[in-house]
């Protein structure tokens, strides 16, 4: 299993050279499905969404997907996936995403998707891997209103792969409360591990290796 999980997508060579490495193939060789889910749940301006597509089209695939999680046949979905090389799955509200994945019965099938293929996260597309991903967890990191603006109270993690959690978006200009302050009140009341990286590093997966891959700045708190 291959996971890139960044907080503000291929923002540099550094992650991008990760990405080919882990790919083992040129991009042009290989066909990517884009995920937006995530961001229908999120309000307001969504030109962040456009420009991340526009920068992972630019890549130059054999095939550029772009699939929606919600409301197709659930065999449509899978077959979309399987068919990709590269799975990319976008920003925007991570309890939506959890749940439309949980919620369409795709949980099981989508990780043994990833065991053949490569997958790269956005922000809520890496932070859905986390078996902290939970209402507990919410109250701790701060967030609850993401998902009481879903008109829930509950959430369970789709996949439950790591006891750590990623929060992405720290030092962001575009999330200015995102500080050293925050990131250690946040550390103080967790009782889980927890990676903040900035809009410039990823935590890269590979089976069993955990490693963090920066041109910019990070934290962890185990």
């Amino acid at each position: 299993m291959e996971l890139l999980l960044t907080s503000s997508g291929l923002r540099n060579e550094t992650l991008r050279d990760a990405l080919r490495d882990m790919l083992g193939k040129p991009f042009g060789s290989a066909n990517a499905v884009y995920v937006p889910t995530a961001s229908v749940a999120e309000p307001g301006d969504h030109g962040w969404l456009v420009a991340d597509m526009s920068r992972l089209h630019g890549l130059g695939w054999r095939e550029f997907d772009v699939l929606e999680l919600n409301g197709l046949p659930r065999r449509m979905v899978l077959d979309r996936l399987l068919h990709a090389d590269v799975i990319y799955v976008s920003g925007g509200n991570h309890y939506h995403l959890a749940r439309s994945i949980t919620g369409n019965d795709l949980a099981g099938d989508f990780l043994e998707a990833l065991e053949s293929r490569v997958y790269v996260g956005l922000s809520a597309g890496s932070m859905i891997f986390s078996r902290n991903l939970t209402e507990h967890s919410a109250d701790v990191i701060g967030d609850a209103a993401d998902l009481r603006v879903l008109g829930a109270t509950t959430v369970e993690p789709p996949f439950g792969l790591f006891d750590w959690y990623l929060k992405p978006h720290l030092y962001s200009p575009d999330f200015p409360e995102r500080d050293d302050a925050w990131a250690d009140r946040i550390a103080a009341r967790a009782d889980f591990p927890v990676y903040f990286i900035d809009d410039e590093t990823a935590v890269r997966v590979s089976d069993d290796k955990v490693e963090v891959i920066s041109e910019g700045r990070w934290r962890f708190h185990p």
